[in-house]
């Protein structure tokens, strides 16, 4: 696996913690699909993935807004224009060069995806759990 869970990304709310695990399971998919050299051709499965990465991330994100919401967290509007963008990312992939580049495309997924995860949970929604 390439990013795994830690309790460091605990946030205490059991739902998001879970839904969170989630993500790591789908950047996980990607990143075994990357290392599986008996596939010749990768895209369907790449598209799926993307496809389930975006569509998780539309429902988890918007479970999130509305625990926002529900505590009254004074940033949940610049929090969610942080998950627009995350979404934006998302839907902009070009399926023609994700054809003609899997791995490297695959690759640039993962670093993204990984990456935000990581700064997102560790930074942002710390906020949200902490009261600040």
């Amino acid at each position: 696996t390439m990013i795994q869970w830690k309790e460091s990304y605990r946030l205490g709310v059991d739902e998001i913690d879970e839904q969170h695990k989630r993500l790591f399971d789908i950047a996980n998919q990607a990143y075994d699909l990357l290392k599986n050299d008996m596939l010749v051709d990768k895209y369907d499965r790449i598209v799926s993935i993307i496809e389930e990465l975006r569509d998780y991330a539309v429902y988890h994100f918007g479970f999130e807004e509305n625990y926002m919401a529900s505590i009254n967290y004074k940033r949940r509007l610049s929090h969610k224009v942080v998950h627009d963008e995350f979404i934006a990312k998302i839907k902009e992939v070009d399926l023609d060069n994700v054809d003609e580049n899997q791995d490297q495309y695959l690759t640039e997924i993962l670093d993204f995806v990984v990456q935000w995860i990581e700064q997102h949970i560790l930074g942002t929604d710390k906020l949200y759990v902490s009261g600040n």
